[in-house]
């Protein structure tokens, strides 16, 4: 405390022009110096000697009054007003003690209290106030901040802790991994006063659980398709841990930054996944060959079995219909023999001739001179092609036939069949 503040508080009013602040020596020394009497701060040091001969004046009084029983009023009315103002400092300073117990928690913190040490209560969000020292004391804690621990790397994920990152595989092969965790306090009374350095035990227990968790793993696995199943498995284990250590921590999240291949391997790591890749590629060309083969030849052999069915019921059913038509017409036959075998001769001409082109000649009427129907038979053969040239064509194996002429009938000849057959029947 200042000392002209402690010679206000004691109520010693001094003024320059009292004597006790120097002799004729001093006043001439500052007439000699250009000052007057009354210009300038006084000399601390001399301020001190004054206020010491006035305690000093206090005290011997008061052993007078003691001792001698005497020393006049004005002794006493010094002691009364030193006592005031004893009182009144004792005052202020109990209330600026007191003063000293207000704290303000800011919003998203807590205030822990603590009574000689020993944890007390939890303070709000808001203004407070505890008992002042020596009694209690109080540490403010933040518990809406997500924290972050960073596992394998400081900063960035450049500036590497091997110590941390690399670890070994269930397989025998070491791999490095980096690796951030997010955490938020759910007990800050836990977290003050359970672990000595609660920070340090969060990385800790992390590296732990990653590291039980990769040597549970293969190198693959923790490469490629399972670092979002080491991340969850991490988290639990890490939960487990910090929950036994009664540690306050919450954990968000853990999240992989790099996982790879020591760096004095990776050249060699890249050629044997280049490898592999060209592996898994020459295996999807050879499926994907086989699937377009293999339905292929499937549905060739589908439909071969579906022509070769139809041709057999195609040639059953011709071969029954065959014998039926043979059974109807032998019936036929026995009934009527001649008539049976006319109708089997005509039918039969009817069918050669119909898928020919032919001209009729009556050789027994004498005459030289034979007509042909050049013009109908030429332009029966341009209104084919015509036709044939719209149409689609035909497979090679199949033979189209001009459509059957005419037949012209001769009376004469006619008459000569019905008698041939006539003979026949007689014979």
């Amino acid at each position: 405390m200042p000392l002209s503040s402690l010679v206000k508080r004691l109520g010693l009013k001094l003024s320059l022009n009292d004597p006790r602040w120097g002799s004729d020596k001093d006043g001439n020394r500052q007439a000699q110096e250009g000052k007057k009497p009354g210009d300038g701060p006084p000399d601390l040091d001399q301020l001190w000697r004054d206020f010491n001969q006035r305690l000093n004046g206090l005290f011997g009084n008061k052993n007078r009054n003691n001792n001698g029983g005497g020393g006049g009023g004005g002794g006493g009315g010094e002691l009364k007003g030193a006592g005031i103002t004893v009182g009144a400092v004792a005052a202020i300073a109990v209330l600026v003690w007191l003063a000293s117990g207000a704290f303000i928690v800011q919003e998203g913190q807590k205030g822990i209290v603590t009574t000689f040490g020993r944890y007390s209560h939890e303070a709000p969000a808001g203004f407070n106030w505890r008992w002042p020292y020596p009694f209690q004391a109080h540490e403010t804690v933040i518990v809406s901040q997500v924290r972050t621990v960073e596992v394998g790397y400081r900063g960035n994920t450049r500036n590497k802790q091997a110590r941390e990152a690399l670890m070994l595989t269930d397989d025998e092969n070491i791999i490095d991994i980096q690796f951030a965790v997010q955490y938020r306090l759910k007990d800050p009374v836990a977290w003050l006063y359970n672990n000595r350095d609660a920070e340090d035990t969060v990385r800790q227990v992390a590296e732990t659980a990653i590291r039980e968790i990769v040597g549970r793993s293969k190198m693959d696995f923790v490469l490629y398709e399972g670092r979002e199943k080491v991340a969850y498995d991490t988290q639990q284990l890490m939960q487990q841990i910090l929950d036994r250590y009664a540690s306050g921590a919450l954990v968000t999240n853990v999240t992989m930054q790099g996982v790879q291949p020591p760096e004095q391997v990776q050249a060699a790591f890249d050629d044997a996944v280049k490898a592999g890749q060209d592996r898994e590629r020459q295996k999807n060309e050879g499926q994907a060959y086989a699937n377009d083969i293999i339905p292929k030849a499937r549905g060739a052999a589908f439909r071969l079995l579906q022509e070769a069915e139809a041709y057999r019921s195609m040639v059953v059913e011709n071969a029954s219909g065959n014998a039926d038509r043979f059974k109807s017409v032998l019936a036929e036959y026995q009934k009527a023999p001649g008539v049976t075998r006319d109708r089997m001769y005509l039918d039969t001409m009817q069918q050669i001739f119909a898928s020919t082109s032919k001209v009729m000649v009556d050789s027994k009427a004498g005459s030289n001179l034979l007509y042909l129907p050049l013009d109908k038979l030429i332009a029966q053969v341009a209104a084919t092609e015509a036709q044939r040239a719209n149409v689609t064509a035909p497979p090679p194996a199949a033979v189209l036939l001009p459509p059957p002429e005419p037949t012209f009938s001769d009376p004469r000849r006619d008459g000569r069949s019905r008698e041939s057959s006539r003979d026949r029947e007689s014979r």
